[in-house]
């Protein structure tokens, strides 16, 4: 994600905000907000996530501007040890969208964290529709691997922390300049969609890292991603996904290019072209007899390590996570129509390492497994209060005896 000062971004949000008044011919005492009517002409993929949130649009300006909150607060136990309670504000993120023309839009996503510790652009990309099947679209775009690295928003889930293959494993929430087609066609109950991108990529940095393990996430760290593509190679990224109306949406996706810069100004840094490469599955369904929902992803990656790295360095990872969410209540409550009640589980694993040591042929450790139980409370679709209780076993490389950290969290999240 694209760094920004907090000054840099109030004067520019200031520049856009009076330019798009300006241009629209739109004075403050006719400015009104509407809430935009969702799209219910056809069935929604999780491609359709940057389209699908709930936004007010201003006046008749064809700009929408909405945005979502998250704040908990957290209680750990690592090994029978404790830092107490805290409160976090965990992020909040701005959303603006507009209609440049018929057949052409932009939208836009920016994300505060840590109370404003960090500000970030998430997405910021312009599409053009040539035809249902055939759209351009360019700019900060976010990597289509995976469910959970386009469909990331607190709002939609139970849980409060993000699941771990999705940002321990793959670098959730990607971001990156690039171009690409995407488009979807139906037939009967069955809905198809793709997605192809080429983009900048990843760098050394995923087997550079103060975590001393390969770590795909360690890429984000690097801001110049938005400037230059440290391989000079494109980066890759395609999915396919396929939904039906009764039984819900698979995904199957691929990532993948060179990570590492052969020479610069005439000095050999590497003698090999070095990959990395990223194939994931995400699914999500309802039970309809029961409500109970049921959504997972899984990922797989290999990266070509130099032999002179140590084993600590791993170059195949894996992993995998499960949400299980189910209704228990559904009525009236107060002035909410639909406040539902839910019992909710995830299931977290990672395997930072796969692989045996030569010397000793045992397997090597570096893993981690979690399970989550959940309570929530939404007056709405649009607002969680969720309770967790999140317990989670990690082991070292070595496999010595685990680390066992329990932690509870309490925490709403919102759109608005």
């Amino acid at each position: 994600m694209q760094k920004i000062s907090p000054s840099t971004y109030l004067k520019t949000s200031f520049f856009i905000a009076t330019f798009l008044l300006i241009h629209f011919g739109v004075s403050a005492q006719d400015l009104k907000f509407t809430k935009t009517p969702s799209d219910t002409t056809s069935q929604k993929l999780s491609m359709d996530a940057n389209y699908n949130r709930p936004t007010f649009k201003i006046g008749n300006t064809g700009v929408a501007i909405g945005g979502y909150f998250e704040a908990n607060s957290i209680y750990s136990v690592e090994d029978g040890i404790t830092d107490g309670l805290s409160f976090q504000a965990r992020r909040m993120s701005l959303l603006l969208s507009g209609s440049i023309s018929k057949r052409i839009k932009f939208l836009s996503e920016i994300e505060f964290e840590e109370g404003g510790k960090e500000i970030e652009i998430e997405y910021a990309a312009i599409d053009i529709a040539f035809d249902p099947l055939v759209n351009l679209r360019t700019g900060i775009i976010v990597n289509p691997i995976g469910s959970f690295n386009q469909n990331h928003d607190g709002p939609k889930y139970e849980f409060v922390e993000r699941p771990n293959e999705a940002v321990d494993l793959l670098p959730g929430t990607f971001s990156n300049v690039g171009v690409g087609l995407y488009g979807k066609t139906y037939k009967g109950n069955w809905i198809f969609g793709y997605e192809a991108y080429l983009s900048n990529g990843f760098d050394s940095s995923i087997i550079d890292n103060e975590n001393d393990r390969t770590s795909l996430p360690a890429t984000k760290e690097n801001p110049e991603r938005f400037s230059e593509n440290f391989s000079g190679q494109p980066l890759v990224t395609t999915k396919l996904a396929i939904g039906n109306k009764n039984f819900g949406e698979v995904g199957f996706s691929y990532m993948g290019g060179r990570y590492n810069k052969l020479e610069e100004d005439g000095l050999e840094l590497d003698t090999k072209a070095r990959r990395v490469d990223v194939i994931a599955f995400d699914f999500n369904t309802v039970i309809n007899k029961t409500g109970t929902a049921i959504m997972g992803e899984a990922a797989y990656i290999w990266v070509d390590v130099p032999k002179t790295y140590t084993q600590q360095f791993g170059n195949k990872q894996w992993g995998w996570f499960m949400d299980i969410v189910q209704p228990v209540l559904k009525r009236k409550i107060l002035d909410w129509d639909d406040a539902t009640f839910n019992f909710a589980t995830r299931l977290d694993y990672v395997d930072f390492n796969e692989g045996r040591f030569i010397q000793t042929g045992e397997k090597i450790g570096e893993h981690l497994f979690a399970i989550t139980p959940a309570i929530s409370f939404r007056p709405t679709a649009q607002t969680v209060l969720r309770l967790n209780y999140r317990y989670e076993w990690k082991t070292d490389i070595l496999n010595n005896p685990n680390v066992q950290t329990a932690t509870w969290y309490f925490g709403i999240s919102s759109y608005f």
